[in-house]
């Protein structure tokens, strides 16, 4: 049974029926500009003279976090330095005993550079008033200090809700910041130009990390050697074990032959790897969690491709049905370009629930199985919501897509990976927390946003922008700006999670944390997942490709 199609700009029934034998869209992606590079790195081996050379230099940087608190503003900034190069994973423990300690005194920070990093690093309150004049704006003398400016910037990324001084204080900075560049140093204004664009808060680990590698010469009056040379050494180190990885995955998809066996879907591993996989954590320890985040990741993204813009109602019928049944004979039902996916679906948790047996956590493979059933359901309703002949309201919209984008599977998928995540931790993400949510909705609004125009050449356009147009009468502007707004307080929302003391461990939160920063580099100013020579290609380069000049 067919519907009469009505414009998607007019009123209709919530209840008109959609159209089941609906055509399949005709959507071409550009295939991948990686092929088999990263095979070569298969036979990469461990550098026992760098791995010893490593170690040397990560005591002798240890030595100088831990000597006496002589000045507090330089033992901010070395820790800033050892945050900023990417090494402070090697000094968690230690990092976290020095800023209590920092805590609890009573320094008084007459400086505003110190005192905003205060406040970054300690997250501690009420450090800004004095900064303000009697009429409670922030002082015009305040213009002429640059450095201070940036560290106020850089803090103010940190607020939650209700923190209007913080609020005024991004207004302040960023004004006056921009307005600032024509009149620096180079290297000076290079630095404020990059933060301009992408605040250290919502910054990728490792993009960031060899960002600052490339600018701390030239930024620190004397630098710390020792600590530039470990940080280059071992940002190297782990490239290497990056490309190891990369290069087993880019056989596990070679054998699949996703690009002629599914040529309707994006061919786009090694941008699941860098966005969904090294940027939620690359640290060593989690080597078997990027390995299936990224298998799991890529399969989500092949079925929200069957989803969206190939299969017909039929064949989505049968698949949401054999991934709800989750057994290996409900492949006989479906059609062949389904069967690989489906295949490799179930083989990738099979690799998973064998891990997990060894290791006595089986517990976490049923999350991570329930995850993506109700991930599929939720791309089946999207599916039928699409091919509905009328506009659907936001709410409605939201409800269905804030599922589609993904996040709550991959944020549980994440968690499968780490030592940290406790059967409380798997019950905490059944609450559907703030941060999750949060998380989802930057994912969401800021995928909308850039694939608007974009997505506007399709027959039936569907995404939060129009949504909210139709809902407000508003023009695209207007939504936008509003749909930004909202993820600024997305935002602020996963700050106040990350506040102590917190729900879960910290070492998870910052999962959530790091996927909602995927979104604002890679999101920001284009689809970078799907747009596959733009920026994404640049920051791949630089992490995975090239490694950092001795």
């Amino acid at each position: 049974m067919s519907s009469v199609e009505v414009p998607l700009s007019q009123s209709s029934n919530p209840n008109d029926t959609f159209d089941v034998h609906w055509p399949k869209p005709s959507t071409t992606f550009s295939p991948s500009i990686w092929g088999d590079h990263f095979l070569s790195y298969a036979s990469l081996e461990v550098d026992a003279e760098l791995e010893q050379h490593v170690q040397e230099l990560k005591e002798e940087v240890r030595r100088m976090l831990t000597t006496s608190l002589e000045n507090v503003s330089q033992k901010l900034n070395l820790i800033d330095d050892i945050q900023h190069l990417g090494v402070s994973y090697h000094f968690g423990n230690e990092i976290e005993e020095i800023l209590q300690k920092i805590h609890k005194s009573s320094y008084d920070l007459d400086d505003l550079y110190t005192a905003a990093l205060r406040f970054r690093l300690l997250r501690q309150q009420d450090l800004f008033n004095k900064f303000k004049d009697s009429d409670g704006k922030f002082k015009e003398s305040l213009v002429d200090d640059v450095a201070g400016l940036l560290s106020l910037y850089e803090a103010t990324h940190l607020r939650i809700h209700g923190e209007e001084i913080l609020d005024e204080a991004l207004t302040f900075t960023r004004t006056n910041l921009e307005s600032a560049t024509f009149r620096l140093s180079p290297p000076l204004a290079k630095a404020v130009t990059h933060a301009l664009n992408q605040p250290l808060r919502k910054g990728l680990p490792r993009v960031e990390a060899r960002y600052y590698l490339s600018v701390y010469q030239e930024l620190r009056e004397s630098p710390n050697e020792t600590l530039l040379m470990f940080a280059k050494l071992d940002f190297n180190r782990l490239q290497r074990v990056h490309q190891k990885e990369l290069s087993e995955i880019t056989r596990w998809w070679k054998d699949l032959d996703v690009p002629n066996k599914l040529p309707f879907a994006r061919d786009r591993l090694v941008e699941v790897y860098f966005c969904w996989s090294l940027s939620v954590y690359f640290q060593p320890q989690y080597s078997f969690g990027r390995r299936i985040l990224c298998k799991v990741t890529a399969i989500a993204s092949i079925m929200d491709d069957i989803y969206d813009a190939h299969g017909t109602f039929e064949e989505l019928e049968l698949f949401t049905e054999a991934i709800e049944r989750w057994d290996v004979s409900a492949i006989d039902q479906l059609p062949e370009y389904m069967k690989l996916c489906y295949r490799a679906l179930l083989n990738i948790y099979s690799e998973i629930h064998e891990k997990l047996a060894h290791e006595g956590k089986l517990y976490r493979i049923h999350h991570a199985r329930e995850a993506m059933k109700n991930q599929v359901r939720g791309f089946f309703d999207e599916a039928k919501l699409f091919r509905q002949k009328h506009l659907p309201s936001l709410d409605e919209y939201m409800s269905v897509a804030i599922v589609t984008n993904g996040y709550a599977l991959l944020i549980t998928l994440s968690f499968v990976g780490m030592e940290e995540a406790t059967i409380d931790s798997f019950d905490w993400l059944l609450t559907s927390p703030q941060a999750v949510k949060a998380a989802s909705t930057v994912a969401r609004l800021m995928d909308d946003i850039v694939d608007h125009k974009f997505e506007q050449e399709k027959e039936h356009l569907v995404s939060a922008v129009n949504c909210y147009m139709r809902k407000y009468g508003a023009t695209q502007e207007e939504a936008i700006i509003e749909l930004q707004r909202q993820v600024n307080n997305a935002w602020k929302d996963i700050n106040e999670a990350c506040l102590h003391p917190t729900a879960v461990p910290m070492p998870l939160l910052i999962r959530i944390l790091n996927f909602a920063r995927v979104m604002d580099v890679v999101y920001k100013c284009e689809n970078g997942y799907t747009n596959a020579k733009g920026v994404l290609k640049d920051l791949i380069a630089s992490t995975l490709v090239e490694p950092v000049a001795l």
